[in-house]
């Protein structure tokens, strides 16, 4: 097996929970989330349909996360992670209607940045229904935090990427010179789908060149459209997390191994376990090139660090 230090590596997509796990519950009092440990999550659930608890040793590994910035620094080295995005998710209830599901705050996402000297990067979250507090949110973490991303989950909303109400958003990310990202394909949890096509943000790459644009969770089933996209628009990228890398897509890993998608592809675990996502990811049959650029240069590329 190689060996994971070996290969340099930026999780493009992670929550808080990865980070401050004694912070982040995850509520199941909610049908999405229910619904979810049922099917897409299965076998991280207890016979009750509850999410197992991690055991102490599991640290690290799938949805457990660390209970301190010092805790995930630490696994980071071992592991080989240069850098980690973490968002302050935000998800609304499709099926009640009323506020968030998921609401994760930014203030210790922007200590984390502080402690862990920028290894810790923060990805800010957005509300389409409530524009103007949301887009003064970003620009306040931005600059005062030094958040380098926005990434957002149009699927909780029932909106489509390229509905009006994203585009204040996307102007934004323009303006302050940052990425945005969004989930396409469908949710874990039972939402709606259709708003999840990745051909939905060819509207978006169109209209906003400048704009760097993520694909996130690989957009299957519509996986077709996912590496359309990314192939077709030189602005747009996609990320493979969302799922364990053995489980990825015959036609994305594919497509992430040829020319059209080597440059684009990025990795991320959201929140899935640092250790076990890049151990299977380094398991697949491609090239050594593909997973240097697809575990760190093409992040690195996307979220402009190199000139931070």
């Amino acid at each position: 097996m190689s060996n994971l230090n070996d290969y340099p590596t930026i999780d493009i997509m992670n929550h808080l929970r990865e980070i401050r796990s004694d912070l982040a519950t995850v509520p199941f009092e909610f049908r999405e989330f229910q619904i979810m440990l049922r099917t897409t999550f299965k076998s991280l659930a207890d016979e009750s349909g509850r999410r197992k608890e991690a055991k102490e040793d599991e640290a690290g590994d799938t949805l457990a996360g660390h209970g301190s910035v010092a805790a995930c620094l630490a696994s980071m080295d071992e592991y080989g992670y240069e850098q980690v995005s973490v968002c302050a998710t935000k998800m609304w209830s499709y099926y009640y209607h009323r506020d968030f599901i998921l609401n994760s705050p930014v203030e210790p996402i922007g200590e984390a940045i502080r402690e862990s000297g920028g290894r810790i990067m923060g990805a800010a979250s957005y509300d389409p229904f409530r524009i103007t507090e949301s887009l003064r949110v970003i620009e306040h973490v931005v600059r005062e935090y030094g958040f380098n991303y926005v990434w957002f989950h149009p699927l909780s909303y029932g909106l489509p990427p390229n509905d009006r109400r994203f585009y204040p958003l996307y102007a934004k990310c323009v303006e302050l010179d940052i990425a945005v990202g969004f989930q396409v394909g469908h949710s874990a949890e039972v939402l709606p789908s259709d708003c999840g096509r990745p051909m939905l943000a060819d509207d978006v790459a169109i209209e906003f060149p400048e704009l760097r644009i993520n694909l996130s969770h690989t957009g299957w089933p519509w996986v077709d459209e996912w590496c359309s996209m990314l192939w077709r628009h030189p602005n747009v990228y996609g990320d493979i997390s969302g799922y364990f890398p053995k489980g990825l897509d015959d036609r994305l890993v594919k497509f992430m191994d040829s020319g059209r998608g080597r440059d684009k592809v990025m990795f991320g675990t959201n929140g899935l376990g640092l250790r076990r996502c890049k151990e299977e990811f380094l398991q697949l049959e491609i090239g050594e090139s593909t997973k240097h650029k697809v575990l760190y240069d093409n992040a690195r590329r996307f979220l402009a660090l190199d000139r931070a």
